[in-house]
Order: C-alpha cells, then sequence, then structure tokens
C-alpha cells in the first residue's frame, strides 16, 4: 500500500484554523533570495531529527502577516517531505550480489576436467566481449583539460519519468506546491499529516481545471474589482455562471444567497469570493450528505461490485484502469470484469490497464460475448479468492436505448443472485467536456440504472468542469471521483472544498 485514499477524510465545512504562532524557516542556500518564493535547502534533514509542530495558516486570509506565516509553514513542509524523500532513497536496499560462482573440482590427476561445448561457448563469447570492451576504451581520446573542467550538461529527462506509472516525485517549491500546502492547511492537517501524494494530485487537479479557471476566474475578477458587491456585479456574475456549465438551478441558488446578503450587509469583494465558495461547495456536499456516505470506499472483508456505465466515449474504460490502480495503492485486493465484449479491442484495452496495475482481468475473448456470463465468472472468482473489489466495465449505450438498458439490468440481476450480500455502486462516468448534454445522461441514466454516483472525466481538455455543480444540483447525484488527466494517477476521490478552491485559484 502506497497512500490509502479511502480513508482521507473528505471536509465539507473547514473552518480557519488560528493564525499560526512564528515557525522557523529551514535554512536557505547560499545565494537564495528570501522573496516569495525561495529555494529551500537542498540538503537532507538528518535522520532521527524530528520538526517541532507547527501551526496550519489560517484559511483565506489576505493580510500580509498571515501570509508570510503560511509561507513559512509551506516551507516546513516542502522541508520536511524532501528529507523524507532523500531519508527513503538513502534507506532504499542496494543491488543483491551476484551469486558466487561454483568451484570446479579438479580431476583425479589434479587438472580440471575438460569443457563440454556450451562450456567453451560461453567462455568464447565473454572473451569476446572483453576484447571489445578493451579495444574501445583504447580507441576513446583522452579528454582535454577544458572539457575535464567544463560542468556537466543537465542529463536528458529520463524516461520513466515521463511514465504515467512512476511514483509521486517533489517538484520545485513553486505556487502550485505553496498553493496545496495552504489547502491542505485549511482543512485542518498538521505539518506531519502533510503526504506527498497529496500534494501531487492537488497540482494536477490545479492544472487539470485551468481550461475551466482561465474563463471563470477571469472574468469573475474582472466583474468584482475593488469596490462592494452591487446588483449589477451579480447580473454580470450570473452570466459568467451560467457560460461555465454550473446550469440554471444552481446558478439561481447561488444567486439568491448572494442577494440576500447583499440586502443585510455591505459584501466586499474577499467576503463575497469567500461566501461564493461556501455556496459552491454546500450545492455540491448536499448530494453526498444524501447519500449517507461522505467517501466512497470499497468495503473491508466484504465483496464490492461497482459497475461503470455511461454512453459512448466518456472514457469508461480508462476509468476503471485508474480507479483499480487507485484500489491496488489503497492496498485492497481487485479483480476486473470485462463485460464491453461489444466494442472492437475493448478487452485487450482493459488486459493491458490490468497489467499497469498488476489486477487480474476476467475476460471471455469470443465475439459478442454476453456480458452477464463474464460478470457470473468474474463474480465467482472474485468469492473462490476473497477480492475485496470487482470492477466491471461494460458497452456504452445511449439512454434513449432500451434493450442496452435491459442488458444493464441483467447484469445487476446476475450480480444479485449470485452475491445478495456484495455492496453494489452503479457509477456513471461523465466526460466534462459535454457540458449540459452530460447532464441530461445523468438524469437519464438515474431513472434507467439506479445510479448510486458519478465519475467526472477530462476536465483537463474542458472549459466546462462547472458541469460538477450541474450534475449535484439538478440530477441529485454525488460526485464520487474526478479525473484530470489522462495519466495513471489522475483520477482521485471527489472532495468539494479542494474542488472549489481549484476552480476559483487566482
Amino acid at each position: 500500500m502506497v497512500f490509502d485514499w479511502f480513508k482521507r477524510g473528505a471536509t465539507s465545512d473547514p473552518s480557519p484554523a488560528p493564525e499560526p504562532e512564528p515557525v522557523g524557516e529551514p535554512p536557505l542556500p547560499p545565494g537564495a533570495s528570501t522573496d516569495a518564493s525561495p529555494e529551500p535547502d537542498e540538503s537532507p534533514e538528518p535522520e532521527g531529527a524530528a520538526s517541532p509542530p507547527a501551526a496550519s495558516p489560517a484559511a483565506a486570509t489576505a493580510s500580509a502577516g498571515v501570509d508570510e506565516a503560511s509561507l513559512a509553514w509551506a516551507r516546513e513542509a516542502y522541508a520536511r517531505l524532501k528529507a523524507q524523500q532523500e531519508n527513503a532513497r538513502a534507506g532504499s536496499p542496494a543491488p543483491a550480489p551476484p551469486p558466487p560462482v561454483p568451484e570446479v573440482p579438479a580431476a583425479a590427476g589434479g587438472e580440471p576436467p575438460p569443457l563440454t561445448l556450451l562450456e567453451q561457448a560461453v567462455a568464447q563469447r565473454q572473451q569476446r566481449l572483453q576484447d571489445l570492451a578493451s579495444a574501445a576504451a583504447a580507441s576513446q581520446p583522452a579528454p582535454t583539460p577544458e572539457a575535464a573542467v567544463a560542468p556537466l550538461a543537465p542529463p536528458p529527462r529520463q524516461a520513466r519519468e515521463d511514465n504515467d506509472e512512476a511514483e509521486a516525485r517533489l517538484g520545485a517549491f513553486d505556487a502550485t506546491f505553496t498553493w496545496s500546502a495552504e489547502v491542505l492547511a485549511a482543512q485542518g492537517r498538521q505539518l506531519d499529516q502533510v503526504s506527498l501524494e497529496e500534494i501531487d494530485w492537488l497540482g494536477r487537479l490545479r492544472r487539470g481545471l485551468e481550461k475551466t479557471r482561465k474563463g471563470f476566474v477571469t472574468q469573475l475578477l474582472e466583474r468584482l474589482g475593488d469596490d462592494p458587491l452591487t446588483p449589477e456585479i451579480l447580473d454580470d456574475l450570473e452570466t459568467t455562471l451560467l457560460r461555465a456549465d454550473v446550469g440554471v438551478q444552481a446558478t439561481d441558488q447561488v444567486l439568491a444567497a448572494l442577494r440576500q446578503r447583499l440586502n443585510e450587509e455591505v459584501v466586499e469583494p474577499a467576503e463575497g469570493l469567500r461566501f461564493l465558495k461556501q455556496q459552491l461547495r454546500d450545492l455540491l456536499e448536499a448530494p453526498i450528505e444524501a447519500s449517507g456516505q461522505p467517501l466512497l470506499a470499497p468495503e473491508r472483508q466484504r465483496l464490492n461490485v461497482w459497475l461503470l456505465v455511461g454512453v459512448n466515449g466518456v472514457g469508461k474504460t480508462t476509468t476503471l484502469g485508474k480507479l483499480a490502480n487507485l484500489a491496488v495503492r489503497s492496498g485492497y485486493s481487485c479483480l476486473i470484469a470485462a463485460a464491453d465484449t461489444f466494442r472492437a479491442a475493448a478487452v485487450q484495452q482493459v488486459s493491458v490497464w490490468g497489467e499497469r496495475s498488476g489486477v487480474p482481468v476476467v475476460a471471455n475473448p469470443t465475439a459478442n460475448a454476453d456480458p452477464a456470463a463474464v460478470v457470473f465468472d468474474a463474480i465467482g472468482a472474485a468469492q473462490a479468492k476473497g477480492t475485496e473489489l470487482v470492477l466491471v466495465d461494460t458497452a456504452g449505450r445511449l439512454q434513449t436505448k432500451h434493450n442496452l438498458m435491459e442488458e444493464l439490468s441483467k447484469v445487476r440481476r446476475i450480480i444479485d443472485r449470485l452475491a445478495p450480500e456484495a455492496a453494489v455502486q452503479s457509477l456513471l462516468v461523465l466526460d466534462a467536456s459535454q457540458g449540459q448534454n452530460g447532464l441530461r445522461q445523468a438524469m437519464a441514466f438515474a431513472k434507467a440504472a439506479g445510479l448510486t454516483g458519478v465519475v467526472l472525466t477530462k476536465l483537463d481538455g474542458s472549459a466546462r468542469g462547472g458541469v460538477a455543480l450541474a450534475v449535484a444540483s439538478e440530477a441529485g447525484l454525488p460526485i464520487r471521483f474526478v479525473g484530470a488527466g489522462e495519466g495513471i494517477r489522475d483520477l482521485r476521490p471527489f472532495n468539494s472544498f479542494e474542488f472549489v478552491e481549484a476552480l476559483l485559484a487566482s
């Protein structure tokens, strides 16, 4: 287990933490400046040296003193994570030495026995390799004095660093890290509770919502300006929310609350932005609270079956592969049922995702096999092995096709008959770029497929990230997972506080 994302509590209404006491800043490298984005010390802290606990910075404050305290807190968090990373590298096991070559017993006359043909071939090959290596070393020109003292060019980026399966790495101490640390601190995290996995995900989420944020936040800040809110500003804000596909119902709720607040008192721009964030969080949290399950997670010591449904091209199979990786990284045993037997190469695609995460795949290579039969075999295999989570990939279908919806009902009946004690979730995968059309899909599937949640994908390729608010307010479905990229680690459980902060980050 790398990091249990399913035990990471979601905070729907984080209260501001008290103003922090002055904390000691980690030493900076020589020549480093003390401006708003300094580089912390590259040298790791000595093992066993415990940093004193520091208080979390206050959330959503704008005074210069508190900003300095937040920056110092982020610096110390960065230093701790860097020390952890360096200690992990230093403590990595060294490669095992090659096994010793057994000595060949001498013959009775004191001479070694004659080599076999295979041993002679091996010896000749080793001799040729040694001769080639010696010749290459002899032909290499001696380095010039200039080359000997010239600084080495930075090595090219390793291919595995670009690989999505690589572990989370600590990047530079920049605005993204500082923002991520402040978001975690605003949720009540202490320094020793900040993990590299969370920092990495928050950076991905912020980058994924960049297209939506560019249009939404830019217009929003232009509307707010430096003057108190006015009815005219609220009218412009209404247009901005509708353009971001927040939806009519959600927009009306937000604007009604702002107008009521405006009638009671003068609202400054900073307070108006804070109040807007709270209203958006309340909209997203309402269906989650109504479900009675703040965070969707597989139940331990029990069979969990998650069906992924949706129309064609929304990313169901890719989402399934990312969920399988997420479950494995969180310490769950997982199995994939390749029940999309209609689309060409769907089974092969699922098999590749299973290999990337080390998850077994139950499939039927026969063309147009019965999806219910695949699920039948998968449930039996999961029960025999004691698997905790079964992820079922289904074929894309339009919500208007009655016969295909009946096929989903058949799969559900198979699950209820074979595993009546299983915890079953039916998750609709929605493409965020489809905007209001995605909302119509959600409402239609909710009636036909008994949905229990939504997975919102492709946030990084759309400027319509506000559709999450429309789905929560109009369809009444909880957002369970969000995908903000194409990588295997670009999908995580939904957190309304982090989503709104990333959506409205300046």
